[in-house]
């Protein structure tokens, strides 16, 4: 359903078995790649444990209109969109507290999100965790050339990479550069029908599908974003301490948020209550191997029971 959120209309998705389960908010990655054309494919195996909410974020996806093209993304605009939808999903589904899911460039949002306004959210998961852009990309830069190694035309290629300048051209290298050594998205095989997805999504159409994926909607806004100063005002480094519980799960062979940088920044992080989770794959985790990332989300959940329990016995 569209709802109005800063002066915008935004489509959210909710799903769930029991009203009176806790409220989880799924951020896509990106930033201005919706997962709406499938997740309901995996958002749905949690739907026992929680009323699952799906947002494709502003001007993009179900929410794209031409009418925003005109209107640079900063960092402050992506942050009052999220108070406000955090707000919009509370007050509507009745809750005090929602908790946050990111994935990909949703874990560099729900970090800023969650460290600014840590009275609305009751813990963190963090899928394929970005700590900064810059850093991330430097990183591939130096395990590519290892990759390639001995390839002269491959070697060539790694040489045109500058992380200073992520634009078209660096993310087509990038990606044949994965796609050839095994570690791009879809290097692991999927646990459920993606073209199944497709065809019986019940808020796509087939033709709303094509349009996304072949170029009928205009991304320029996100690359003018993604290059700019104020994307790299989401960066986490330095900043190390969540008044909530932290939870990560990455894939250790993820160079896309790259895992080791997630690794060490996971052990930095000071936190009520944390954890660490390594899924043997690259950056899919949740959209590929749906069924495992779904019980480790199920784990964290009895974490958070049994905390919670324990908290409320003490007090008495």
């Amino acid at each position: 359903m569209y709802v109005d959120i800063n002066h915008s209309k935004q489509w959210i998705s909710i799903y769930g078995e029991d009203i009176h389960n806790p409220v989880i908010l799924y951020l896509h990655g990106g930033p201005g790649d919706p997962s709406s054309p499938i997740d309901y494919k995996y958002v749905r195996k949690w739907a026992d444990k929680f009323t699952v909410v799906t947002w494709d974020q502003r001007n993009c996806g179900l929410s794209y209109s031409e009418d925003q093209n005109d209107t640079p993304l900063t960092y402050d605009l992506f942050m009052e969109d999220g108070i406000q939808m955090t707000r919009y999903i509370m007050n509507y589904l009745n809750k005090d507290k929602i908790t946050l899911i990111g994935y990909s460039w949703g874990t560099y949002f729900g970090c800023n999100l969650i460290m600014k306004y840590p009275e609305y959210y009751s813990y963190y998961i963090g899928a394929g965790q970005l700590v900064d852009v810059y850093q991330n990309e430097v990183a591939f830069v130096e395990v590519a050339k290892e990759w390639v190694k001995g390839n002269e035309e491959d070697e060539k290629l790694v040489a045109q990479l500058n992380p200073n300048k992520l634009d078209n051209e660096y993310y087509m290298i990038n990606h044949q550069l994965m796609v050839k050594y095994g570690y791009d998205y879809f290097s692991d095989k999927s646990d459920y029908s993606r073209f199944g997805a497709y065809f019986f999504n019940p808020h796509h159409s087939l033709l709303s599908v094509y349009n996304y994926y072949y170029g009928k909607t205009d991304n320029t806004v996100y690359w003018k974003f993604k290059n700019s100063p104020e994307f790299d005002k989401f960066s986490l480094l330095n900043r190390t301490e969540y008044a909530i519980p932290y939870y990560n799960i990455n894939g250790n062979r993820d160079y896309i948020t790259n895992h080791v940088i997630a690794e060490k920044y996971f052990n930095s992080v000071k936190a009520p209550r944390k954890k660490l989770y390594t899924m043997n794959m690259s950056h899919g985790l949740l959209e590929i191997h749906s069924g495992e990332f779904s019980d480790i989300v199920h784990e964290i959940v009895k974490l958070e029971q049994t905390n919670t329990t324990n908290t409320t016995i003490a007090g008495n």
